[in-house]
C-alpha cells in the first residue's frame, strides 16, 4: 500500500475514533426521561388503562376493570371508585376501605395494571397511529411498531408529548429513550 494511502487511513481511523469517544461523553435530554423502570408502582392512572383488582378469597368481587374517561373503574359492590392519577396501590387501599365498610372483615386488595394506555405516532413513519403500549418501550420500538422510517426522517430527533402536558419536547433520539402510556411521539422531517 503506497505511503500516502496508510497515511490517509490513519487519519480517517483517528476521526472515528474520536467521534466515538465525543459521541458517549454527550448526555442527551432523552436520558432523564427514560429513568423510570419502576413504572407500575409510581404509575399514574387514566383513561384506558386496564386493571386486575384481586380480593383475596373473593372470586365474585376480583376481575378485570378498565378505568373510564372520567377517570373511575367501576367495581363490584363499591360502585365507581376514582383512579385518575393515582396509582394502582391507592385503587386497590381504596377498594378495601369501602369492602371494609360494611362489606367485609379485613379485605385484602392488590391491583396491577394489565394493559396500558395506547400512545400515538405521526410524523416522518410509515404507518402512523395509536398502538398499544409494551412495558420498557422506547422510541425505536415504537418507530418500529409503526413499520419503520420514511426515507425523509428526521432520524436523529423525537418530539413527544407526554399526557396531560401542553406542548411537546425535542429529544436527541437515543436507544434509551422511553416511551410512557398516553405519550403522543412526532419524528420530524429532514430537509436534506
Amino acid at each position: 500500500m503506497p505511503v500516502g494511502f496508510r497515511k490517509y487511513y490513519v487519519i480517517l481511523a483517528a476521526l472515528s475514533l474520536a467521534g466515538c469517544a465525543s459521541s458517549g461523553s454527550v448526555v442527551s435530554s432523552g436520558e432523564r426521561y427514560a429513568v423510570n423502570d419502576q413504572l407500575s408502582e409510581t404509575y399514574p392512572l387514566g383513561a384506558g388503562d386496564k386493571l386486575r383488582v384481586t380480593v383475596f378469597n373473593e372470586p365474585t368481587l376480583s376481575g378485570e376493570f378498565f378505568v373510564s374517561g372520567d377517570g373511575e373503574v367501576s367495581l363490584p359492590l363499591v360502585g365507581n371508585v376514582p383512579a385518575a392519577n393515582k396509582t394502582t396501590r391507592d385503587v386497590a387501599a381504596d377498594y378495601a376501605r369501602l369492602l371494609a365498610d360494611g362489606y367485609l372483615r379485613d379485605p385484602k386488595v392488590s391491583a396491577e395494571v394489565i394493559t396500558y394506555r395506547p400512545f400515538f405516532i405521526l410524523g416522518e413513519v410509515t404507518t402512523p397511529g395509536q398502538y398499544p403500549y409494551v412495558s420498557g418501550m422506547t422510541v425505536y420500538s415504537a418507530v418500529a411498531t409503526a413499520s419503520g422510517f420514511t426515507p425523509r426522517a428526521k432520524k436523529s430527533r423525537a418530539f413527544i408529548r407526554h399526557r396531560g402536558e401542553e406542548a411537546e419536547t425535542e429529544f436527541e433520539l437515543t436507544p434509551t429513550l422511553r416511551v410512557l402510556p398516553g405519550d403522543t411521539i412526532r419524528i420530524g422531517e429532514r430537509y436534506f
